[in-house]
Parts: structure tokens; sequence; C-alpha cells
């Protein structure tokens, strides 16, 4: 299995190290680099020896390694760690849906936990938690010297337990106190219902009840509607990704079979793509993705199929940019922790690598007002060590933004009026044939 998550990845795995055959003049060659690597390692237990022999105070031997370890594998990129055997554990809770905590999506920089995105109906979503913010600290203890994972971990803890978190806020001059109770979170990830007369889909998140529970929505909106659909919104904004393989259970539902998504590693040989299953369920109705700068991974491979395939129309603001997949490695079959390790980039129908630069709207709708502000949220690129993206950087053209008017009350969601607008008018099969133009 493999997740696609901007903070974590997973896939089974039989060992850390593969090897192959080689010829006595390679290995030859290869001698002096093993050398100096085994005199690093050498040097690393010498100085991990030092430490526990001389250090001030005592030291746990456990906790140094795992630090020395993260160290390494945060230096390749932000999405690499060591998982400990509690986390790896938490990790597969987490894929089914079901996990005690806040409900956002944080990923560590500068030493704070910054939040990527809050979980629908979550005590973060419900305390006004916003993509962007930055923990410091967590009931009064300052998370600067922690790892990422003991400072998730003092978020984490028994339902009916309040927690209070200190939020560091673009715009906002004073430090903001925000206490929350956590709570079992059991995601519903799919949520629907008639939206003028048009259908509509939240996807929050891409775990292993996604794609049976889309399904079930689509069937009781066409229940609900008489029997048909006539258009339908896929409202992704927010969505910070998940497991690879539901994403192409989802895409399934709109497309009858083809290509949703290919991932390529660095040895050529090992690039896979991934096909929807033949039969989608809402042949010839019309669809329209809302997506945004939360927009993440799993969400992002939705949108790009979708939009190449030209089988929907994308409409809201630029996504996330995370265009990397993750595999985590159980390390002794789990009982070491794991390895999450970046391994490969993935493409869309039409080769296109969204690393870092997203998935562009084919309509550019704002959710707020223009006023002059640089709204520009946090992206994968602002991510420290995050990868480049490998193809030559093509000239974007400028977006011609559509921005709510004046007196618009923004609790009436702007860009899903917009979306409804566009599937109810003629111009909806014109924007599908000006994608299929530019597309390559």
């Amino acid at each position: 299995m493999r997740y696609v998550l901007p903070t974590m990845g997973f896939v089974a795995a039989a060992s850390l190290f593969a090897f192959s055959s080689t010829s006595r003049t390679a290995i030859a060659v290869e001698r002096p680099s093993h050398q100096q690597t085994f005199q690093q390692l050498e040097l690393f237990a010498d100085v991990l020896a030092r430490v526990r022999n001389e250090y001030v105070v005592e030291v746990d031997d456990s906790q140094l390694i795992d630090d020395a370890l993260n160290g390494m594998l945060q230096s390749l990129d932000p999405h690499s760690s060591y998982v400990s055997p509690r986390d790896f554990e938490e990790m597969q809770t987490s894929t089914r849906g079901e996990y005690g905590g806040l409900g956002m999506e944080v990923i560590g920089e500068d030493g704070y936990l910054k939040v990527i995105t809050p979980i629908d109906d979550t005590p973060a979503e419900r305390a006004g938690i916003m993509s962007g913010d930055y923990i410091s600290e967590v009931d009064g203890e300052s998370i600067l010297e922690l790892t990422q994972n003991e400072a998730v971990d003092l978020l984490r803890g028994q339902a009916g337990e309040p927690v209070t978190v200190t939020v560091i806020r673009e715009g906002e001059d004073d430090l903001l106190e925000i206490t929350m109770v956590r709570e079992i979170i059991k995601q519903r990830v799919v949520r629907h219902r008639v939206e003028d007369d048009m259908g509509y889909v939240r996807i929050s998140s891409f775990n292993e009840r996604t794609g049976p529970e889309l399904e079930k929505a689509i069937k009781e909106l066409k229940s609900e509607m008489g029997g048909s659909i006539p258009g339908l919104v896929v409202d992704l904004r927010n969505n910070p990704g998940g497991l690879l393989d539901q994403s192409i259970r989802v895409s399934s539902v709109f497309l009858d079979g083809g290509e949703v998504v290919s991932t390529r590693s660095r040895d050529p040989r090992d690039t896979e793509r991934y096909n929807a299953e033949r039969g989608e369920l809402l042949d010839g109705v019309p669809v329209v993705i809302m997506i945004n700068g939360g927009s993440a991974s799993a969400a992002e491979i939705v949108a790009g199929a979708l939009q190449d395939r030209q089988r929907a129309v994308i409409l809201g603001m630029t996504s996330f940019g995370k265009g990397s997949v993750q595999s985590v490695i159980p390390l002794s079959g789990g009982r070491d922790g794991a390895l999450r390790l970046t391994t490969a980039r993935y493409y869309t129908p039409a080769g296109r690598s969204i690393q870092g630069t997203g998935v562009d709207p084919d309509v550019a709708v704002s959710y707020a007002k223009d006023d002059g502000k640089d709204y520009s949220r946090l992206s994968e690129s602002d991510l420290r060590n995050s990868l480049s993206n490998e193809a030559e950087e093509a000239e974007k053209a400028e977006q011609v933004i559509d921005y709510p008017p004046e007196d618009f009350d923004l609790e009436d969601d702007y860009q899903l009026k917009r979306a409804v607008e566009i599937l109810r008018t003629p111009n909806f099969s014109t924007l599908m044939v000006a994608r299929a133009e530019v597309t390559p």
C-alpha cells in the first residue's frame, strides 16, 4: 500500500537494501567509497560513545540514535524520516481513518509544527485552526527543542482531555492561545448533498474508506435526484491526500479505464502506470472539481488525471504541489520501526510533474475578495529541502482570477457558486474543448 500524503507514505517491502550481482571490476571501483563510509560509521559510533560516557547529564542512547536517523533523512526532503515502532503502529491505524487527537495535518518546520490543513469536523477545524498556522507550544511547553514526532505526541492523548496550543498566525500581532478537547477522530471522508439542483460531493482525505464512501454517495445522490445527476461538483479543497490506491479508485468513478497516474523512481525501469477501472459510474455527467492551496498529493492526482483526460473542469486556485511518493519500509518486520523514504515522483497522464508547481485550475476563482493583499498559501516549494521539479520550467500564463464581488457574503462560498454556474451553462462543453486543445 502506498501513501501520497504531504507528510507520510507507506508501502510494504521485504527489506531495507536490495542487492544485485556485480562484476569484480565494479566491486573494485566501489570499494574506496564503501571504505570511506565505514570510516564515517566508526566516527559516528565514537561520537555516540563519548556523548554517552562524558556528557554532563545521562542521555538516552535510543533517543540519540532516533534523532541522528531523522537528521540524516530530513536533510533529503521534507517527507523522509525515521518512524519509531510506536509511530509506525499509529501510522497504520490512521490510514484506517480512526485515531485519537485534534484532527490536523502538520509538518515540522524551523522547530515549529506548521499546519498543512485542519480536517473537516474535528476539534482543530471547529476551533478555527488554519492552514499555515505555526504551533509553538502545547499546554505551555515549548516544542522548539523537540522532534516532529515528539511534538505530535504532545497533541495526542485520551479523548475528552483538553489541550491548549500556542499559535503564531501571519497577520496577527499577538500569539493565539487555542484550547481544544481531544476526540477519537473518526473521519467521515465523504459527504454529499444537493446544491442548487446539482450534486455536490466533499472528499476530505484519502483513507481506506474513501472509495467505498464515494461510490455510496453517488448512488444516494442518484436516488435523491430522481435517478440521474445533471452535474456534479467534487470538492477537494484542503484535502491533504492519502492512499495512492484510493486516488485510483476515486478516479475510476469518473473514468472508463485509461491512465490515472504514473510513478517514476531513480531507475527508469521501475516506472509504474496506474489505470482506472472500466465502468465509470457517471458516464456523460458534467463534473467540476474544486481545488485550492490545501489540496495535495492524492487530491492532486485525481484533479490532474481528470484535467488531462478532459473529464472535468478544474476550478479554484493552484494546488499544493506535492508530486512525490513515499515508501515506508518496515525494519525487522516493524519491531524496529520503519524507514519513510521518498522513492518516486508521480506524473499526470499527460506526463506532467506537479512537484513544487501544483495543478493550475482551468478557471481561477478566489474564495476571498480582492483587497490588494497577497494571500499566497503554503506550498510544497516553500518547505525546506523540497524536491525540485526536473522538467524544464515552462513560462506560466498569468492567471486571470475571478474574485467575489464587494457585496458578496463569503459564507455563501463564491467558488461553489461559480462551480454550479459553470455546470448549468453551455460554457462547460466549451471549456472542455479548450482544455483538450492545449493538453499535450
